[in-house]
């Protein structure tokens, strides 16, 4: 019953410590160094399953750009709406068709970044988000740029 007991008391301490870095940031990662367009377009994924992109190669990383009709502007905005009611979602910069945004996690503070440019010449809104740390997300950034494509598709425009 001791053994029992003790045994109860570490995992106890070990999860107040993991929950307790995450709430300290521990587990939130670096920022990109230089999020935005590149000759157009958004960073290729790197070579983890932790990215999906509309412009990646990959099949395994690659996911549907999001099409839209009308303006650009009026897209954007309808874009913003359906990140912004993501759970965890923070927009960090929204310019000249381009939407940066970070989603943080409930429990432990993992940090993803999402990043939306418009190509006006596909009509489309090019997706890109990827984890801040780790090797795999277990599928946690298609299932959100799915998530925000359903949402994106709801909205009115």
């Amino acid at each position: 019953m001791r053994t029992l007991r003790r045994i109860v008391v570490v995992l106890l301490a070990i999860a107040v410590a993991v929950l307790g870095a995450g709430f300290a940031g521990l587990f939130s990662g670096s920022p990109p160094a230089n999020p935005g367009p590149r000759d157009g377009a958004l960073a290729p994924c790197p070579a983890t399953p932790n990215c999906v992109s509309s412009r990646a190669s990959d099949p395994g990383q690659k996911i549907a750009p999001i099409v839209y009709a009308g303006t650009a502007e009026a897209a954007l905005a309808r874009m913003a709406r359906a990140i912004a009611a993501q759970p965890g979602a923070t927009i960090v910069a929204q310019r000249d068709g381009y939407i940066y945004a970070t989603f943080r996690s409930r429990w432990l503070g993992f940090v993803d970044d999402l990043e939306v440019l418009d190509d006006p010449a596909r009509g489309v809104l090019d997706l890109r988000s990827a984890s801040r740390l780790g090797r795999s997300d277990f599928g946690v950034n298609r299932a959100r740029a799915a998530s925000i494509a359903a949402a994106f598709a709801a909205a009115r425009p």
